[in-house]
């Protein structure tokens, strides 16, 4: 019995993707691939900066203010960023427990659904339930009135 222990290109093509895409999430000296700059990389370059200078000709007192100012704007966006997103999971679970005891309908796909919202889930992405079956918020077309 002759066992094929060769794979084909596509065979090494997939485990070559399966194998790089692994790869990029390790960490490498403590660091994760990342595709954006956070405060911490701003940081690091601007200590860099400052590290590598030229002693005959260091920055200009204006230049690390500007530089420092636009850190305070980056951090102070970050924090509202995520202030904001708190705010639009609130949102969106008290409009999901306003729709309580409400007739609605929802489309599902291909399928109409008619029902009353008998339970809610909270968070980022709520759901209602109908007829025991949850269904996303984004999925709802009319609330009729009791």
């Amino acid at each position: 019995m002759d066992i094929n222990t060769t794979m084909s290109a596509a065979e090494q093509m997939q485990t070559k993707m399966t194998v790089d895409t692994f790869n990029k999430t390790l960490a490498v000296n403590g660091r994760t691939a990342s595709q954006e700059l956070g405060k911490d990389d701003f940081l690091k370059l601007l200590l860099t900066q400052l590290s590598n200078q030229d002693p005959t000709s260091p920055m200009e007192n204006t230049e690390f203010i500007a530089q420092m100012a636009q850190f305070s704007s980056l951090e102070q966006m970050t924090n509202m960023s995520n202030e904001f997103a708190k705010l639009a999971n609130m949102l969106n679970s008290n409009e999901a427990v306003s729709l309580l005891g409400k007739n609605v309908q929802i489309t599902s796909g291909d399928t109409a659904v008619t029902g009353i919202v008998e339970a809610v889930t909270r968070g980022s992405d709520p759901q209602v339930q109908i007829n025991g079956m949850l269904y996303s918020m984004d999925e709802i077309n009319a609330v009729y009135g009791n």
